[in-house]
């Protein structure tokens, strides 16, 4: 792995060299393929820890496979072909989980925290490799990227993993690679404001809103890979959520774009996908208030120097703020 140290089940002294280094991302590191042991843990045994399994997405790879690893489709040339297409992967599963229960209150206190709310619990095998992957983005990161400056949110954030940690040491081996990285990028958010008139029935401008926005995204090669209304779920719970009249998370994915890093080198860089873009309007607010994290995360915490994955980084976070910006949105500092 890139930008990785290695450790069993123990902990280490850092050298000097690496002293200030931050902990981007956890994978646990099994040898042999561990689908099936992944398998029953994301949808038998999860729950028992409190984390909720949405939208699961298992071999991605498979999908790659048959978009750009066939040549001819119903007896016809196909389209999306690649003539460099190669099996490099036997496992590539996005599964998205969060503590929707404990997530709660600290929702209420930092919106911003749906950017990682649900968040993807990844697995992935390389062909040419006899183990199996299973991690996701150091829970520190992913307050830091979202600007969380408050203790107490950090410290009942964090506090939802251990259970999680103990879990795959068990489940999936306690073997541990590391990713690390020095600093993360200046502005690591993208966000932005919808004002409206506000309806009689706020259904009406939320499903058109919705509906805009899928045909947007859809139009430019965009995957809805999710959808959590959290909302509802709190409704349903009969569970103090008051502050929003409305709050949902899209889990969003560029196809070609996913392809084009994951298949082709990176597939470590999965642990950000699919991206979350959380959505919330406050209690009798005329604003839909909207973020997301910028894919150029990727490069500051998995240190991707590929020069066309850079770009293309760049391009799909320059590409998001214009769909947004066309569907009306102001892009907030």
């Amino acid at each position: 792995m890139f930008l990785s140290k290695f450790i069993s089940g123990m902990i280490i002294v850092l050298s000097a060299s690496v002293a200030f280094a931050t902990v981007g991302a956890t994978f646990n590191v099994a040898k042999g393929d561990k689908e099936a042991a992944y398998n029953d843990m994301i949808n038998n045994k999860i729950e028992s820890i409190g984390f909720i399994l949405s939208d699961p997405h298992e071999h991605v790879d498979h999908a790659y496979k048959g978009k750009y690893g066939t040549e001819n489709v119903d007896g016809k040339p196909n389209p999306a072909y690649d003539p460099a297409f190669k099996t490099v992967l036997d496992n590539l599963g996005f599964f998205s989980i969060a503590n929707d229960e404990k997530l709660r209150k600290l929702l209420m206190k930092e919106p911003d925290l749906g950017a990682f709310s649900p968040f993807n619990l990844y697995i992935y095998k390389m062909a040419n490799e006899d183990k199996t992957y299973v991690g996701y983005i150091n829970p520190d990161t992913m307050l830091d990227i979202v600007g969380v400056k408050d203790e107490m949110v950090r410290k009942e954030f964090n506090a939802m993993f251990p259970a999680l940690d103990a879990m795959l040491d068990k489940e999936i081996g306690a073997t541990k690679e590391l990713v690390e990285y020095d600093k993360l990028t200046a502005k690591p958010m993208m966000k932005f404001e919808f004002s409206f008139e506000r309806p009689k029935d706020l259904d009406d401008f939320v499903d058109e809103f919705q509906e805009a926005f899928e045909e947007a995204f859809e139009g430019n090669k965009y995957i809805i890979a999710g959808y959590k209304n959290f909302k509802e779920a709190y409704d349903d719970m009969e569970a103090d959520f008051d502050k929003y009249d409305a709050y949902f998370v899209y889990s969003v994915c560029q196809f070609p774009f996913s392809y084009s890093v994951f298949n082709k080198g990176r597939a470590d860089a999965g642990l950000f996908a699919p991206c979350s873009m959380y959505m919330y309007i406050e209690k009798g607010s005329n604003k839909l208030m909207v973020g997301m994290a910028k894919l150029e995360n990727w490069i500051a915490v998995l240190g991707i120097k590929d020069a066309t994955m850079v770009k293309d980084i760049y391009t799909i976070d320059k590409e998001i703020v214009e769909m947004m910006k066309e569907l009306g949105a102001k892009e907030k500092d």
